[in-house]
């Protein structure tokens, strides 16, 4: 039996990465699950949402996948280390593959950052461009408003131009030539930030990135997918299942096998 990629989000946003896994690797069974009942993650504590994504990963590791993905920037940030330790399998995140395709796409040297609040506070994404290299100038935001106007589905409406326009009005006035979307969830409103942005900054996606990264670390373990059958992925979501796959048939351009999940009470 074909093992799987576990994909794991605070929502619909690890969505963005489970598209590229599917563009690059299209042999390749995804297992996903959106924590949608519990979104966003970015204003809850380090402490809360590594419970959460350990949560979910007990629930992942039981159909036996070759990796898990931690496709939420706020668990990465929270959690990644913790993870890595506690399984056996490789256990990749969002944060590295952004920052190291920043660092190749800047030319300035002066790389933005927008993400959650909690991303942003825990200065995840300024410690690895730092760490690969030491002269970047780093411009950091929290846009705390994107990830709910994603999980309602309304990422190509007017009040998304508005919110955006709104929240990147100071990161437009730094001299940066990059901007990391450090969030899943800030690809679908790709085009209106490009637009804010102007064509000058180039938009750096940890999903492209972090796909890329899931390619390389399963071809040097020699556990790339073989054969011809077409994979067929199971998504989950402990939210409203209408909205979710509502939003990811929109996203991926297919019909999608999902199954809600609904935590007891203690776990929210």
């Amino acid at each position: 039996m074909q093992q799987a990629i576990a994909i794991l989000d605070s929502g619909v946003g690890g969505l963005t990465v489970v598209k590229e896994v599917m563009r690059q690797l299209p042999r390749e069974k995804v297992i996903y699950f959106g924590d949608t009942a519990r979104t966003p993650y970015g204003p809850r504590s380090s402490e809360e949402v590594r419970k959460f994504t350990e949560q979910i990963v007990d629930f992942l590791i039981e159909f036996n996948p070759k990796m898990i993905v931690i496709a939420c920037n706020t668990a990465t940030a929270a959690a990644l280390d913790y993870i890595s330790a506690k399984v056996s399998i490789p256990v990749i995140g969002v944060i590295h593959p952004g920052a190291r395709a920043a660092i190749s796409a800047t030319k300035t040297g002066h790389i933005g950052v927008i993400g959650t609040l909690g991303t942003i506070r825990s200065g995840a994404y300024a410690s690895a461009l730092k760490e690969l290299s030491p002269y970047v100038e780093v411009i950091s935001q929290a846009c705390p408003e994107f990830v709910p106007i994603v999980e309602k589905g309304m990422f190509r409406s007017e009040e998304a131009k508005l919110v955006v326009q709104d929240s990147l009005q100071d990161i437009r006035n730094y001299p940066i030539d990059c901007l990391i979307l450090g969030c899943t969830h800030y690809p679908f409103l790709a085009d209106t930030i490009q637009e804010v942005m102007g064509h000058n900054v180039k938009l750096i996606s940890s999903a492209d990135e972090t796909a890329r990264e899931i390619s390389t670390i399963l071809y040097d373990k020699g556990q790339l997918a073989r054969g011809v059958e077409t994979p067929i992925h199971q998504f989950f979501c402990s939210g409203d299942p209408q909205i979710f796959k509502k939003i990811a048939q929109e996203w991926l351009g297919e019909q999608i096998n999902l199954t809600p999940i609904v935590w007891q009470a203690s776990t929210v």
